[in-house]
């Protein structure tokens, strides 16, 4: 009774970018849509591009009801393609979205075309029980000081501060890159349900061998190091697996042109 009477969620916030075959791009947590910003323009040159901001992210709106675990996440992405008519596309997932982006396709192989996987959370033998207390200090520290972002990241020290851990090539980064990335860290209301409802996972379904899966990792990724979250035996068997150099939690930032080419390799595979 409950469910008649309750209201629908709100869409998740959206850009549709391109003409073509749908790819869709799926941020990390404490992320959003703008992570994206360095390959979309070459991506909607041979794709329609459907980005999206998950529940409490970027410009999404925060729904306490909503469940932040990545196979909640992907039906709820499968919903929103639904209501835009897309029936079929190709997957782009970074941390967080590439786990939500397995699942997905674990979930509806019917509706996956392919998966480029950037980094992508949920590949650990063992899973977490708890936070960390850096993570949830660095995120406390962003919900203070990200409405001053724009001035902030005019200050090397900050920007070093702010992003070694994320990327060894954080000096390469525009002002514009690491601005967007503190606003969407700083106001991602659906950080910590997310964190929480990754904790006692692990990625742990099959994706089908029909599917072309692509997995690429940085051999500097603090936030998903190899000696830990990069197990290729929970990874689909007939998975392309790279390891970029001097690459961080961000491939897209470090190499745009080297993750492009990866995405349109993955698309073009035919079963």
């Amino acid at each position: 009774i409950g469910l008649v009477n309750s209201a629908p969620p709100k869409r998740l916030a959206y850009q549709r970018t391109g003409s073509g075959t749908p790819l869709v791009l799926i941020h990390g947590m404490g992320s959003a849509s703008t992570v994206w910003k360095k390959i979309i323009p070459q991506l909607a040159q041979r794709f329609s591009v459907i980005t999206f901001d998950l529940p409490g992210h970027g410009k999404s709106a925060f729904d306490p009801n909503q469940p932040m675990d990545p196979h909640s996440l992907a039906l709820r992405i499968s919903h929103e393609l639904l209501a835009m008519e897309v029936e079929r596309a190709h997957f782009v997932g970074n941390s967080l979205g590439g786990w939500v982006a397995m699942d997905f396709a674990a979930t509806y192989p019917e509706k996956t075309m392919s998966f480029t996987g950037l980094a992508p959370a949920g590949l650990w033998l063992v899973p977490t029980t708890k936070r960390t207390i850096l993570g949830a200090t660095s995120r406390y520290l962003a919900q203070c000081v990200y409405p001053l972002a724009d001035q902030l990241m005019k200050l090397e020290s900050v920007r070093k501060f702010g992003f070694t851990s994320i990327t060894p090539q954080w000096k390469t980064l525009s002002r514009e890159t690491m601005v967007d990335a503190v606003i969407a860290y700083g106001g991602s209301r659906g950080y910590f349900p997310a964190w929480d409802a990754m904790l006692n996972r692990r990625f742990d379904k099959t994706i089908a061998p029909q599917i072309p899966v692509t997995i690429i990792f940085g051999d500097s990724d603090h936030t998903l190091p190899m000696q830990t979250s990069q197990e290729r035996s929970l990874a689909p068997a007939h998975a392309r697996w790279i390891i970029l150099s001097n690459t961080g939690h961000a491939p897209m930032w470090d190499y745009p042109q080297e993750i492009i080419a990866e995405i349109i390799k993955t698309t073009e595979v035919t079963s």
